[in-house]
């Protein structure tokens, strides 16, 4: 079915390419260049915060490692590279929802997204959007969404990068990246192999990693074609594959792995209009795995996951002030695998935005959203957002929703222990924050609440002596999140960048009076850029607080990360750039290593070529 569907994607550029041509006046749109255009325009009272290229680079071998160094999100790794989960503002990981080119791309099994199963090497930006998002994103985008773009851009241009790494545990790394268009086309394609014995020393002990090898290779291809003046037809093609054994601990020795299949494809086509714009996105999401209990064996369990999904959306500018949106979308999922009996989803929603400049200085936004799932009642939700420039460097903001997380399929239907009575989380959650911004600096403050209600959770069935999911639990999280950064230019040869956030954030199972599992406390990031002629270095800082578990405490951890660059050739046609990088240069974690392997220092060194 992928192979045909992207046939017909093909086809489609064929026949528009060969049938139409496009105005000699090109309208050079915002729409041109961004893909998710609700996060740019109608997130105003919320906080935003965008990691570009260059940070991007500084920490590139998954999205784990780019958010946990320059983002407040916690996250629950299973030993370097193997599952990871994160914690946003208190909330689990199903609550997070991860938006690949404006579509959700949360699993239909677990409702998770693993982020070490994402590259960061072909993504033009990543964007973290706080705060509940579910009337805009759909299920999970309670504690944030995380948003994975491609934008086109219509320049005329011809970009390639190469990138070679090498490091520690032999690790190996390659990539290409290539960007060219003219004025009616825009093609972007990218490749990245990642390959790690990952036998690291365990710090303490003097074993290494064991059964922690792991190799991923991902793909993407992003074209965009001016039809006309008025007309834009792009296509969206991403495939990742993984093979990754699961690290023992040190109590437990382990022979498992598991293998992993994502195909995402869309077609979107827009219609811009002097007073509308017509969106209309058609797209296709597989998920596979594969668990093998002994890797030396084939025996393995499976499961699969398929989604075709239709999505329009009109936007109707009813004076210049004053914007009206209408979205619906319905999709369709199967699923098959070992553990369920193919299952199937039908899901309709409609969501309205009405977004409205009442003068240069206050702008606010509506939202309201209804879902018509086959397998349960979903809630209605909406939420409400504002901004306010109170000076010229100072603005309040203020956003409060209603959010939803559905049950996923696992949740339902996994043989034995799924429950067909389970209900919608709903969630309501408020968030003021202030930002100031200056010449030369930028300071973000925030305060939240997060209140949630029919918390789905897996306990432990006595009667049948299995697990069963429950809508057993009522959780609150409140907190204040700080972010800072300051640039500073001596001269035309250098340049300083200071970046550091802190979160406080206390999470609670209301039920029990206790607090939640994996949710620090604490959490404080620190970088320090400094580019001087054709040298760039930067330190990183993590201090994590500790989290609790099932039956007491894990303490924190404190680690480091430095890194040099050095263009050896940064005139004519072929740049190269030569790197290295030394994580974990400082490195005290204090967590129990009785559960998972901690690493020690490795290094990396890399070369970008650029023509």
């Amino acid at each position: 079915m992928r192979h045909l569907f992207l046939a017909l994607l093909f086809c489609c550029v064929f026949m528009f390419s060969n049938a139409q041509k496009a105005s000699d006046s090109i309208h050079k749109l915002d729409e041109v260049i961004l893909s998710d255009v609700k996060l740019k325009r109608y997130s105003n009272g919320y906080k935003v915060t965008v990691l570009n290229d260059s940070v991007i680079r500084k920490n590139g071998n998954s999205l784990t490692d780019l958010l946990r160094f320059n983002t407040n999100i916690y996250f629950k790794e299973n030993g370097y590279g193997m599952v990871s989960s994160p914690s946003f503002r208190g909330t689990n990981a199903s609550q997070t929802a991860v938006v690949w080119n404006g579509i959700n791309i949360n699993s239909q099994l677990n409702g998770q997204v693993d982020f070490n199963l994402l590259s960061t090497s072909n993504y033009n930006n990543v964007t973290i959007r706080n705060g509940g998002g579910s009337v805009q994103y759909g299920s999970g985008a309670i504690g944030g969404s995380i948003h994975l773009a491609n934008t086109l851009n219509f320049d005329k241009h011809s970009d390639h990068n190469i990138r070679l790494d090498y490091g520690s545990y032999d690790t190996k790394r390659a990539s290409y990246n290539a960007s060219f268009s003219n004025e009616k086309l825009a093609i972007n394609v990218g490749a990245t192999y990642l390959d790690s014995d990952n036998d690291y020393k365990i710090l303490g002990t003097d074993r290494k990693n064991e059964n922690g090898a792991f190799k991923n290779l991902d793909l993407n291809f992003n074209l965009g074609y001016l039809v006309s003046n008025k007309d834009i037809l792009k296509i969206y093609y991403q495939s990742f594959y993984s093979d990754r054994a699961f690290s023992s601990t040190l109590l437990a020795p382990s022979n498992s792995k598991y293998e992993t299949e994502d195909y995402r494809a869309m077609v979107e086509w827009r219609h811009l209009h002097k007073t509308y714009t017509s969106t209309l996105k058609v797209a296709y999401l597989s998920e596979i795995f594969k668990y093998f209990e002994n890797r030396d064996l084939d025996n393995y369990s499976k499961g699969r996951a398929t989604t075709y999904l239709i999505k329009h959306r009109f936007e109707k500018h009813l004076t210049e002030a004053i914007t009206f949106n209408v979205i619906t979308d319905y999709a369709y999922i199967n699923a098959e695998g070992n553990s369920f009996d193919d299952p199937t989803r039908n899901a309709f929603s409609a969501t309205a935005i009405f977004s409205h400049a009442l003068n240069d200085k206050l702008n606010y936004n509506l939202n309201i959203r209804k879902d018509i799932i086959s397998d349960f009642e979903s809630p209605f939700v909406a939420s409400a957002d504002f901004r306010y420039q109170l000076l010229s460097f100072y603005a309040l903001k203020l956003n409060a929703s209603k959010n939803f997380r559905v049950p996923t399929f696992n949740d339902l239907y996994w043989n034995p222990g799924g429950n067909l009575d389970l209900k919608p989380e709903e969630s309501y959650q408020i968030d003021l924050g202030h930002q100031f911004n200056f010449k030369n600096s930028e300071v973000k403050f925030n305060a939240f609440y997060i209140k949630t209600s029919n918390l789905i959770q897996w306990r432990p069935n006595a009667e049948t002596g299995y697990w069963n999911p429950v809508n057993v639990a009522n959780s609150s999280q409140y907190g204040l999140e700080l972010e800072a950064s300051v640039r500073k230019q001596l001269n035309e040869n250098h340049k300083f960048l200071l970046s550091s956030s802190y979160a406080y954030t206390i999470a609670n199972d209301d039920d029990k009076d206790q607090s939640l599992f994996y949710v620090p406390k604490h959490k404080i990031n620190a970088s320090l850029a400094y580019d001087f002629k054709a040298l760039q270095c930067f330190y990183q800082h993590l201090i994590n607080g500790e989290v609790q578990i099932i039956g007491g405490d894990l303490r924190g951890y404190n680690v480091a990360n430095l890194g040099v660059d050095y263009r050896l050739n940064n005139n004519g046609k072929l740049k190269y750039t030569l790197g290295l990088r030394v994580n974990n240069i400082y490195n005290k974690y204090y967590e129990n290593v009785a559960l998972r392997p901690m690493p020690n220092r490795n290094y990396n060194l890399n070369l970008n070529l650029n023509f």
